[in-house]
């Protein structure tokens, strides 16, 4: 028999297919296998030009797009083969001159792009000023609580209230991210963490306890956990793939700008007297509340609203994001495809099951071992909350 068996297919063949697992990845039982194992490769590659425009065609006219059908016509050539666009006869000379210009001018953009992108900065930078608070008040507010002897109970009582929202942001903030985003969208989890991380720095500020003070800051944690794994994402959906990777690692570079500014603030009323902790911990407040405002300027993710069935939403979305409508439908319409190839991979995968990857899978795993130790390594050194006693002392 000439029946071939899962190593000897052609796993890089483009015209076989788009998804495919690697040979020693494959599961001969026929059990789902992590999305993670897969290699994406241009499904638009393995239909001849006419199928691709025929099914672009029929995206838009089945999902109340049809006013745009001929322009994802076109746009579905771009993204079969991107670096070609100038052979493409069906496009008219200002959207092959937009398509030019992109390419030559890798972070062109519109103002809404940049502007939501400039408001995810925003974000990173709170984070950073919401762990140096705690710095400057380090030096005053044990005093006020009357657990400022340098052993014993009071150290550790401290200790947790300055730890407790790294605990809570992983524990807890991080775990939410999930159901919050589903019900609520990337804007609206984003409004309402910046909404959390308004009124726990000023809840901190008028803290009469050191209870009352850890409890605000144990909800601040958790609105640091969702926060920070909700922004970056946001970002990403929205930048252009040539500067996407670059925009999410601009992350820690935001946060360290948020690190700078409260170390600010920290110094501008270290002289305000007792008051002075208060004052620390409660400017926190300003970044979350400009994002908060901020975010009610944005267009929601076209990702999230595509993957919650609403496609001419998530289109206006993407216009609004985009130089011109034929970048924005080459990347809204290559974005459906290569959603309905995740969808095939992962055979409706829960929650559970996409947790459990992180650990099954074996390169995912030694990532997420090695962040973790990276992450407890930077906490352990004691900079987010030891270095103004080591000044003082």
């Amino acid at each position: 028999m000439n029946e071939k068996t899962s190593t000897d297919m052609d796993y890089s063949d483009e015209k076989n297919g788009v998804l495919k697992p690697e040979p020693e990845m494959a599961d001969a039982s026929g059990r789902r296998q992590s999305v993670a194992l897969n290699i994406v490769e241009n499904p638009l590659k393995r239909s001849s030009p006419d199928k691709v425009v025929l099914d672009a065609r029929a995206f838009a006219e089945s999902h109340d797009l049809a006013e745009h059908a001929a322009l994802f016509g076109k746009a579905a050539l771009v993204a079969r083969d991107p670096n070609r666009f100038g052979s493409i006869t069906e496009l008219d000379e200002q959207e092959r001159s937009s398509l030019a210009y992109e390419r030559d001018h890798k972070w062109h953009g519109p103002f809404m792009l940049w502007y939501s992108i400039s408001l995810c900065a925003v974000g990173a930078a709170t984070q950073g000023w919401d762990q140096t608070g705690s710095n400057g008040a380090n030096l005053s507010f044990p005093k006020e609580f009357g657990i400022d002897k340098d052993e014993g109970r009071d150290q550790w009582i401290v200790g947790a209230v300055n730890a407790i929202i790294f605990l809570t942001a992983g524990l807890i903030g991080a775990w939410i991210v999930d159901p919050l985003n589903y019900y609520f969208g990337r804007r609206g989890e984003i409004f309402i963490t910046a909404c959390c991380l308004t009124a726990t720095p000023i809840g901190s500020a008028f803290a009469k306890s050191w209870q009352g003070l850890f409890a605000a800051r144990f909800v601040l944690g958790i609105g640091i956990g969702a926060k920070n794994a909700t922004v970056p994402i946001y970002s990403a959906e929205m930048a252009p793939a040539r500067i996407r990777g670059a925009l999410v690692m601009f992350w820690q570079l935001w946060v360290v700008a948020g690190i700078f500014l409260g170390f600010c603030a920290n110094v501008i009323v270290k002289d305000t007297g007792r008051i002075s902790w208060r004052l620390q911990l409660g400017s926190a407040f300003i970044p979350s509340f400009i994002l908060g405002i901020g975010i009610f300027f944005c267009p929601e993710s076209p990702r999230w609203l595509m993957k919650h069935g609403q496609f001419a939403k998530g289109f206006r979305s993407m216009l609004r994001l985009r130089a011109h409508p034929i970048i924005a439908a080459r990347d809204y319409y290559y974005s459906f495809v290569i959603y309905q190839e995740e969808l095939k991979v992962a055979r409706g995968a829960g929650y559970f099951s996409r947790l459990w990857d992180c650990f099954a899978v074996p390169r995912i795993r030694r990532a997420n071992y090695g962040a973790s130790t990276v992450m407890i390594a930077q906490q352990m050194c004691g900079i987010n909350s030891k270095a103004p006693l080591v000044y003082c002392h």
